[in-house]
């Protein structure tokens, strides 16, 4: 139904065919450090490590700050996502969430105003998946950015999101209702997941995936 293709129109990576994607007033036309994408796959240079993965991203968006200042920041985004101890290994010498991980701090290194994630998490096992999850949960609780998440897992929007933007099906795509998750910040998991709230949301959702998508032949 197109949502990786919206979101790489509010990425700036393609154009829209019709209408305009706006931030804060301004037309976007192309990518930019504003926004910032975090794929499924990664898309780390392999022959650089942790490290120069971040610090890369950084020298080509924060021109005007000083070494030290580069040094500081990769420093604090390496903390933030826990892989401080890692810094020095390379992509093919750490696991798929590290990965990931890696990915995220790149992403919010340059101090983007808008974070996008294109199913980050679907690579991953359960386990690792639960962690990630709370882990960008913590770290959005620290910046407050605006984060824009394509996820097909019901749970996972529920669990992450302040509004859920269901979309239609079809080339002729759009939006089909707008849920608001009427959970507060921090949350906790289990205790969503026993309230009655959680399952009418839950369902709601789920009965309008029923409704606009049928199976494949």
């Amino acid at each position: 139904c197109g949502k990786s293709t919206l979101l790489k129109i509010i990425g700036g990576f393609e154009k829209a065919t019709s209408g305009s994607v706006r931030l804060e007033g301004k037309e976007i036309r192309k990518p930019g450090a504003d926004r910032m994408m975090v794929f499924q796959n990664y898309s780390l240079l392999p022959w650089l490590t942790v490290r120069e993965n971040i610090r890369l991203a950084v020298d080509e968006v924060l021109k005007n700050a000083n070494r030290a200042e580069k040094i500081t920041i990769v420093n604090e985004h390496l903390a933030m996502v826990n892989l401080t101890p890692a810094a020095d290994k390379y992509p093919d010498e750490i696991s798929g969430g590290m990965k990931q991980r890696v990915g995220i701090a790149r992403a919010l290194a340059i101090r983007p105003k808008m974070l996008l994630m294109d199913e980050p998490f679907g690579a991953l096992d359960a386990l690792t998946r639960g962690k990630l999850q709370r882990q960008v949960l913590d770290i959005w609780e620290h910046n407050r950015q605006a984060v824009m998440m394509i996820t097909h897992d019901v749970d996972e929007a529920i669990y992450m999101s302040d509004r859920i933007i269901l979309m239609t099906n079809g080339p002729s795509a759009n939006i089909g209702e707008i849920l608001t998750v009427p959970f507060a910040h921090p949350r906790d998991r289990m205790a969503m997941r026993n309230s009655t709230e959680y399952f009418e949301l839950r369902n709601h959702a789920l009965n309008f995936l029923d409704q606009n998508f049928t199976p494949e032949e």
